[in-house]
């Protein structure tokens, strides 16, 4: 009986519930429906110009950022290794949850294929894992560059560096991967429609007529356990830091060292303030909209991507002189 005001809500949609014989009694159903924003259907195409265009920066600015790296020798390091590992993370983030968000948006293309659902939800899981990770190997750079610099180059190398992307990167896969089981193991007997933008985890188990209690402790134990620890260790390393440049006998060269790590940090903070925003809405908001907490899930994922590049390209001397040295060569 509670899901009858939901069904009258969204009459519109009940062709895309009855496309297939498969689906009809929503018993482990092979294609489920994004409902996109709930209640701002009307309003889509214009919600989908302030993220077409975060897209379009964070796909231009990435690009730009990992092509600088590739062709400035002076800034072959452990620090700009990290930055184009974040690069790549922001592009493949963004790229997996807008297309079908824009194909929403423009085509009321509502569809998706369970399989590709799984899959958009592992990847958005993944990298998101692996960019609070990377945000630690930064800081850990960081730590060392200041805390222990004549030993930088040496602790630092390439194959150390090599070898924590690797890290990086089986980390978020093994973390994610029961996330992704879980959700496929689960019997979905409700409804096929998902009332968000994208696959997200937890909007799309909450349609399932089991147990979900270990979807949500294991929701928990990722976040506590994986994105929990990266900020313990980003704060212990910047712990290290302060002291470090507080123990400078100038104010100037304080200034000077700190500066070194201003971008990193107005990156962790435009990473993690909307990702604990967006958490505590959705676990804890029970008052909040729906609408916006889609919103916010929407912009915590585009928003980082878009602003990392534009954060660095504007605080690193190395980046905008080379970025200026290539507009002045075409220029001329």
């Amino acid at each position: 009986m509670q899901e009858t005001p939901f069904y009258l809500g969204v009459g519109h949609l009940l062709p895309y519930c009855m496309s297939g014989s498969n689906t009809t009694d929503f018993t482990n159903p092979s294609i489920f429906i994004l409902l996109g924003i709930p209640g701002l259907e009307a309003a889509h195409i214009w919600i989908s110009i302030p993220f077409c265009t975060l897209f379009a920066i964070a796909v231009l600015g990435n690009f730009i950022i990992l092509f600088i790296v590739k062709m400035e020798p002076s800034l072959h390091g452990p620090m700009y290794y990290f930055l184009c590992m974040l690069a790549v993370t922001d592009l493949i983030l963004s790229t997996s949850i807008l297309p079908k968000m824009l194909s929403i948006f423009w085509f009321n293309s509502r569809e998706i294929d369970f399989g590709a659902c799984l899959t958009q939800m592992y990847f958005i899981h993944c990298f998101t894992v692996m960019e609070s990770g990377i945000l630690v190997a930064m800081a850990l750079d960081r730590y060392v560059a200041i805390c222990d610099p004549l030993r930088h180059s040496t602790i630092l190398t390439n194959p150390v560096v090599t070898k924590i992307g690797l890290t990086l990167v089986l980390r978020s896969g093994i973390f994610v991967l029961p996330y992704i089981l879980l959700a496929r193991w689960w019997p979905y007997c409700r409804t096929n429609i998902i009332p968000h933008t994208y696959c997200e985890h937890m909007a799309m188990v909450k349609l399932a007529c089991g147990d979900i209690r270990i979807s949500t402790y294991y929701g928990l134990f990722l976040v506590f356990a994986g994105i929990g620890l990266d900020v313990f260790f980003i704060t212990m390393s910047y712990t290290q830091i302060l002291r470090a440049i507080f123990s400078l006998p100038t104010k100037d060269a304080r200034l000077k060292t700190f500066g070194t790590c201003s971008s990193h940090l107005c990156v962790i903070l435009a990473f993690y303030v909307p990702a604990l925003f967006s958490f505590l809405t959705q676990r804890f908001g029970h008052n909040v909209p729906q609408r916006f907490q889609v919103l916010m899930a929407n912009v915590y994922l585009l928003l980082p991507p878009m602003l990392n590049p534009i954060i660095y390209g504007v605080r690193t001397k190395q980046i905008q002189d080379r970025l200026l040295q290539l507009f002045t060569h075409k220029g001329t």
